[in-house]
């Protein structure tokens, strides 16, 4: 697995637009994240239809073509250097084919942040455009709103990714090793669901799987896990990151299911890890060479991850 393309890191008056290609966005949250923003000297611009709800199916903020109309020309438009996503939820497959990728290649590259339904898109802009995302707070998300360390994490890496070359979660050896490669992954229902559509990747080799998930039984994850391990998805990865697995079962269960599906691809494996639907996440970047130290629970990236 290669790098990525790193876009540039934002700067003091930086224009971010904030879309919602997934769920339906609640305003005062949106109204909250937008000054979390402006409190970093950035310049955030709502997309036309982030407050949309769509007629008949009320998981979604609006019609496809709208969701996917927002992302398209939020990208496009060379004033805006980043595009921060308001919520997951879900909706991004639906509209994902919708997209002009040739017209979003030739507007070159630029900042993306979400995480949970946005694993496709991060997904779709490694393999349709080659660029590192960022695997992070959504400008809606509680966590975004009311966590410290979730709000310097993400702000360090957008505007001083210098000083966050070290992600040192606090997490604890899985199994135990060092290992490099190229980081990627995201929520594991999303990438388990992607097999076999236009923009996923036939595999994770040379990787360092980031994975986590969020409100699945137990026997939900080992079909996930499964499926991926028979499809040969986990085929030449070189580490595995695990993150948080918020309203699901209790955490030893998980934990004993995990080290069963994963336990056996002699790689290092790293729990806890600090990222995804937990309190306080981490931004992860993806699509750059890091190393990952699972006994000492770090992950150190060979570049910063933005420019």
């Amino acid at each position: 697995m290669k790098e990525l393309r790193r876009p540039s890191r934002l700067a003091p008056g930086a224009r971010v637009a904030v879309v919602a290609p997934s769920g339906p966005v609640p305003e005062e949250r949106l109204q909250a994240g937008l000054d979390v923003l402006r409190g970093w000297d950035l310049d955030p611009v709502v997309a036309p239809h982030v407050l949309d709800r769509h007629g008949e199916f009320g998981y979604l903020a609006g019609t496809d073509a709208d969701r996917a109309a927002d992302l398209q020309a939020a990208w496009c438009d060379p004033s805006v250097d980043a595009v921060l996503c308001a919520r997951g939820g879900y909706g991004v497959q639906r509209m994902i084919d919708l997209l002009d990728r040739e017209a979003m290649r030739a507007a070159g590259p630029k900042v993306f942040v979400g995480y949970s339904d946005i694993t496709a898109l991060h997904e779709a802009f490694a393999v349709r455009l080659g660029l590192v995302t960022l695997h992070g707070p959504m400008a809606a998300s509680v966590d975004f709103l009311k966590n410290t360390r979730a709000q310097d994490h993400l702000r360090s890496t957008l505007l001083a990714p210098e000083t966050v070359r070290t992600i040192a979660s606090g997490g604890t050896a899985l199994v135990p090793g060092r290992a490099r490669g190229v980081t990627l992954g995201g929520c594991l229902c999303l990438l388990a669901a992607e097999l076999g559509t236009p923009h996923a990747r036939p595999s994770a080799r040379g990787g360092l799987l980031c994975l986590e998930d969020v409100g699945e039984e137990t026997y939900r994850l080992d079909r996930y896990l499964t499926q991926l391990l028979r499809a040969g998805w986990f085929e030449g990865v070189r580490g595995v990151l695990l993150g948080s697995w918020e309203e699901c079962d209790p955490y030893d269960k998980v934990r004993a299911l995990l080290l069963d599906r994963l336990g056996g691809l002699g790689v290092p494996v790293v729990e806890r890890f600090g990222f995804g639907h937990c309190e306080g996440a981490l931004t992860i970047p993806f699509g750059v060479a890091a190393e990952l130290d699972a006994d000492r629970g770090t992950l150190t990236l060979a570049e910063p991850a933005l420019h």
